[in-house]
């Protein structure tokens, strides 16, 4: 069986902006890829969602329905991600490792990447979610036990956060706040995606309603063209393994 690669990320965009190279350069390469959105229901986000993993080779949305912390609006009618009982939303996830069997799954870092609570919590709960997939005893209902090889933390050096911070506002970082990334020696992966970068850059663009809205496409419109670029051309990973020895055919 080929690769299997899913993406659980927590909204709409995430896949593009975080991971979208990754998920480009491996279906190109033959890979299973999917991504798996924890909150947003039907509407115009979920149908870029749709353009978006099509541009990127990731098949259809994998939906959980379940409101952004911020929109009600996102789901009517549905709890909000984050107040979501913890085993329930463990147990929806290892339902859909179960089905795809992928041997990597994606997901944010434990800072949520950029500290967005839904992405928070969609690492803690994808990282539960893995481990619980691999046991016959939990979640018997959700199919039959499966463990991927490895989960990917999508973060950032923060060496890269503190060259661009001025040039996206204008001023250094002040001092004791909270950045995203982490120490450049805690990532254990780094995936060049040169060649896949203007397909990130339009599964990014798919997200027609975020790119009016301005949000991240905003701070990296706002980079000078060699940063940017350098943005787009790599993604680097934390990795959780869960196999011993040389992690031949995972992401490098």
């Amino acid at each position: 069986m080929a690769l299997g690669v899913l993406g659980v990320y927590a909204h709409p965009d995430d896949e593009a902006i975080w991971t979208g190279g990754t998920l480009a350069k491996y279906a190109a390469e033959g890979a299973r890829t999917a991504v798996l959105t924890c909150t947003w229901a039907e509407g115009v986000r979920v149908t870029e969602l749709a353009r978006s993993l099509e541009i990127l080779g990731a098949g259809e949305p994998r939906l959980l329905g379940y409101a952004d912390a911020g929109k009600p609006e996102s789901a009517p009618g549905s709890p909000r991600f984050v107040d979501v009982p913890l085993d329930e939303a463990v147990g929806r996830v290892v339902a859909h490792i179960r089905e795809f069997r992928p041997d990597v799954v994606l997901t944010f870092d434990g800072y949520g990447s950029s500290g967005h609570q839904d992405h928070v919590h969609t690492h803690r709960v994808t990282v539960a979610a893995v481990e619980a997939a691999g046991y016959d005893q939990l979640y018997p209902e959700a199919g039959e036990p499966w463990r991927p090889k490895a989960v990917y933390l999508a973060t950032i050096p923060r060496s890269v956060v503190a060259a661009h911070w001025e040039a996206v506002f204008g001023s250094p970082p002040a001092p004791g706040l909270t950045l995203p990334g982490v120490p450049d020696d805690q990532v254990s992966a780094h995936v060049d995606v040169a060649r896949w970068a203007e397909v990130k850059w339009a599964a990014m663009h798919a997200h027609e309603s975020e790119v009016a809205r301005g949000a991240s496409m905003t701070l990296l419109t706002s980079l000078p063209e060699p940063a940017r670029a350098q943005m787009l051309a790599n993604e680097w990973y934390r990795r959780i393994s869960y196999t011993a020895g040389p992690h031949e055919g995972l992401l490098t």
